[in-house]
């Protein structure tokens, strides 16, 4: 079931990073080391917690096995392992899940990056909706949100918004979230009580760092401008706008929100740094499921991933045919949580069967 020098090996590594950080290194290698040694924890203790359950097993058969032992310690024994079997499955089956191939990214924060798709305002109000649940998801999560940049709708919503969620394990959560988002409901415009379609689309990048990509002065286009759209004096006196230009992959961040070029350009340059990390992931990725079937997370952001029916109060996600008769809570950030963990354990499911293939 287990290959017990891999985890033998896991065991070691674990106590050798412990050693290493105990002996005082550098800034980046604790930084490193520390990381290391968090991503082992989990699996470390899961480890422990089955060879236990184990050893518990193997003791109660051995006593079973006793010609000596007497008919009633025999029955308890043997009530005993039954639960005690239980156990050690249920053990086996999480360091199995512990011990699949982790994302180095599922631990990150993300930028979160909404955009009204087809149906003019519609698209916009819907695009709005899909961010004010994510905003309450994130808040029952205990993450923060910050908008960095946003342009709303002629009747509201959004034409496109960007934020970034900060959090422990964000991206682990929210990743299957990238994708075209589908609506049908009745617009407020509408006086015939036509159901109308529309869609937003959702991407869900890594937050990265600066040991993550290396981004190279020499590399980038910024230009200044003033401010376009609301803001009055301010908007016509300071060029505080920013544009940054990646030469070397054309990816294009403008930012605007804040009074300062400064503030901007900081924005700007982690939008831009997490959007060549993703695109780099994506690349990688391609390149190694080339030769298997598409499976959920590919990130292919074309493909229509939920559709939400205002009238019939459904939620509906066709990755894994899940449909949960609860709209209005889906939107208030609540049952999120339900399809999240249903699509997080699907992947799981799907990882674990090529394991074993």
């Amino acid at each position: 079931m287990f290959s017990q020098e891999k985890l033998d090996q896991i065991l070691r590594r674990h106590e050798e990073i412990s050693d290493k950080l105990s002996a005082g290194p550098s800034a980046q290698v604790f930084v490193q080391l520390s990381r290391e040694l968090a991503s082992l924890d989990e699996v470390v203790a899961k480890i422990r917690t089955q060879r236990a359950a184990q050893g518990e097993v193997d003791s109660l058969r051995e006593m079973i096995a006793d010609a000596s032992l007497d008919a009633e310690m025999r029955a308890m024994a043997e009530g005993e392992l039954a639960a005690a079997s239980a156990a050690l499955e249920t053990a086996s089956q999480e360091l199995r899940l512990a011990l699949l191939p982790k994302d180095d990214a599922d631990e990150k924060s993300i930028i979160l990056e909404v955009r009204a798709g087809t149906g003019g305002d519609e698209a916009s109000l819907f695009a709005g909706d899909l961010f004010r649940a994510y905003q309450k998801y994130a808040a029952l999560q205990g993450w923060t949100v910050e908008i960095d940049s946003a342009s709303e709708g002629a009747l509201g919503g959004y034409k496109e918004i960007i934020a970034e969620i900060v959090g422990r394990g964000v991206y682990g959560k929210l990743k299957f979230e990238s994708g075209v988002h589908r609506v049908q409901r009745v617009p407020a415009t509408e006086t015939q009580g036509r159901i109308h379609t529309s869609a937003a689309t959702v991407a869900v990048l890594p937050q990265a760092e600066d040991v993550d990509v290396d981004i190279d002065d020499k590399d980038l286009q910024i230009d200044t401008m003033r401010a376009q759209g609301a803001g009055g004096q301010h908007v016509n006196k300071t060029e505080s706008a920013i544009r940054i230009t990646h030469l070397p992959t054309g990816i294009v961040v403008m930012m605007q929100e804040e009074r300062s070029q400064h503030r901007n350009k900081a924005k700007a340059m982690n939008v831009l740094r997490s959007r060549i990390y993703d695109a780099e992931r994506q690349r990688l990725d391609s390149a190694r499921s080339a030769d298997r079937a598409k499976q959920v997370g590919s990130g292919d952001r074309s493909e229509r991933i939920r559709t939400y029916n205002f009238p019939q109060g459904r939620v509906t996600d066709h990755r894994i045919n899940l449909t949960l008769y609860k709209l209005d809570k889906v939107m208030e950030g609540e049952a999120l949580e339900e399809v999240i963990s249903a699509l997080i354990t699907d992947h799981q499911q799907k990882l674990l069967a090529e394991g074993e293939a």
